[in-house]
């Protein structure tokens, strides 16, 4: 599994969720229902009771499980100062809103 956070989006998360170290977050898909359409990450402050992938930054543990490792493997999760919004890639996802398993990125 390959899944980077950048220090921006840390800080952020961290701001935002107040954060302290020993503190979990947990990433997983959202399905957008009628109207919102797509996927997007969602994040709670909380362990899987699933299987899982473990990640530790800055005294932060992330969780992502089994089930949703093909959204995120290779995604880079960043901060766009500018935009003022958080930023998600992964090269094996071309479209990540709308992402089709039997295509692979740009």
């Amino acid at each position: 599994m390959n899944f980077t956070i950048s220090n921006k989006a840390l800080v952020l998360y961290q701001k935002e969720m107040q954060l302290q170290e020993q503190d979990t977050l947990m990433f997983f898909v959202r399905v957008g229902g009628i109207g919102s359409g797509g996927f997007s990450v969602g994040v709670t402050k909380e362990k899987p009771d699933t299987p899982h992938y473990t990640f530790h930054q800055s005294g932060i543990t992330f969780y992502i499980t089994e089930e949703d490792a093909w959204y995120f493997d290779g995604m880079t999760i960043d901060f766009d100062e500018d935009l003022g919004q958080m930023i998600f890639e992964n090269p094996s996802i071309e479209d990540v809103t709308n992402p089709n398993p039997h295509s692979k990125g740009t």
